[in-house]
């Protein structure tokens, strides 16, 4: 049995999606992989396999050590392009800040990236290839699920939402790269739909558009709530009360909220980016501009076959990112990556060199 080191700081910040990827994977291992590996969580215990899920400095001192025992790999769940829109830094901080993500990239072993379209992202970097690993995110079907009418009902009445409208849907942090704005432009010209946005200033005033977003969030459309961050244990309710899920987000690497709204069979309407084709396929509607989402989201809301076939779509999503699909994938690039050091140090050893 081969022993894996999880190391992370994603709980220090709420309302992310790296914190939802670092929970699912580590339930997965630890309980459906738990024959072939033994998991320990931040711990200084070296390890046949040592995964990072954040950069921390205190890792990064740590990646020298790590590859004595064992091997380790890092997850990307950001790369500078994508920080760039998410966080205001000052230059000088910024210019450090992006050497320092790529520094820790090419210190580790491997990574793994949740979406292909970045593994040329991180080519460019100079990161070699043959170190990057594909393997997609997933959310388990037990987390987030289909509850019965009157408890939606209850859950809406709870919210203040009229159990009759229909529920525009968005979640992640609230950031200009979101588009929140855009969100919030399609609200106003649609005032008999309800929408609903769960997530908030995880990284307060270093947000990018902080202060024009605020003044947003602090007063909406009457016909959008933002509910502000949401403990990851209650967004099952939230994706319950909403008819749809849309995302107008202009820069993204694999949203975790999309998977957990499949697992509801919620259609997803999404900005027309470069990088959702390789990975969602057909399985949801895509518009380019606030006119396009308004005209989908009407289609949506009045024809029943319609949404019908998109709630299909969206189920058959959720199963070609199923949990036990996902597993295999990950039992065989752990192991993959272990025999491979082994290998490594063999053929040292046999060449006299260290």
């Amino acid at each position: 049995m081969l022993s894996i080191n999880m190391l992370s700081s994603a709980h220090n910040v709420k309302g992310q999606g790296v914190l939802s990827a670092y929970c699912e994977l580590l339930s997965l291992v630890k309980n459906s992989l738990n024959d072939d590996f033994e998991v320990t969580t931040n711990t200084m215990k070296l390890c046949d396999i040592t995964h990072y899920h954040t950069i921390d400095f205190k890792f990064f001192l740590s990646i020298p050590f790590t590859q004595l025992k064992g091997t380790n790999v890092a997850y990307v769940h950001f790369v500078p392009e994508t920080v760039e829109e998410s966080l205001k830094l000052p230059w000088i901080a910024k210019k450090v800040f992006y050497k320092y993500i790529i520094w820790f990239y090419k210190g580790v072993d491997h990574l793994v990236v949740v979406n292909p379209y970045f593994k040329k992202v991180l080519e460019g970097y100079g990161i070699e290839s043959d170190k990057i690993t594909y393997i997609p995110n997933f959310v388990a079907n037990d987390n987030f699920y289909k509850t019965d009418k009157d408890t939606i009902d209850n859950l809406r009445d709870e919210l203040g939402i009229d159990r009759n409208k229909f529920v525009v849907l968005g979640v992640g942090q609230i950031q200009t790269r979101k588009g929140i704005l855009d969100f919030i432009k399609v609200a106003n010209s649609m005032p008999d739909i309800q929408f609903v946005w769960a997530g908030g200033f995880s990284f307060g005033n270093f947000t990018e558009g902080y202060s024009e977003l605020k003044k947003i969030v602090e007063c909406p459309p009457k016909n959008v709530k933002f509910l502000g961050i949401v403990e990851r244990e209650e967004m099952n309710d939230i994706y319950n009360i909403a008819d749809m899920m849309f995302l107008p987000s202009f820069n993204e690497l694999f949203p975790m909220a999309i998977l957990e709204a499949m697992n509801l069979n919620l259609p997803i309407l999404l900005r027309d980016l470069d990088i959702y084709p390789d990975i969602l396929f057909d399985y949801y509607l895509k518009g380019i501009d606030t006119s396009d989402f308004e005209s989908k989201i009407r289609e949506i809301s009045l024809n029943k076959e319609s949404y019908n076939f998109w709630s299909e779509k969206s189920h058959e999503g959720n199963l070609f990112y199923s949990k036990k699909r996902i597993a295999i994938l990950w039992k065989k690039f752990y192991k993959k990556i272990y025999i491979e050091k082994l290998l490594l140090k063999y053929t040292k050893h046999v060449d006299g060199t260290n």
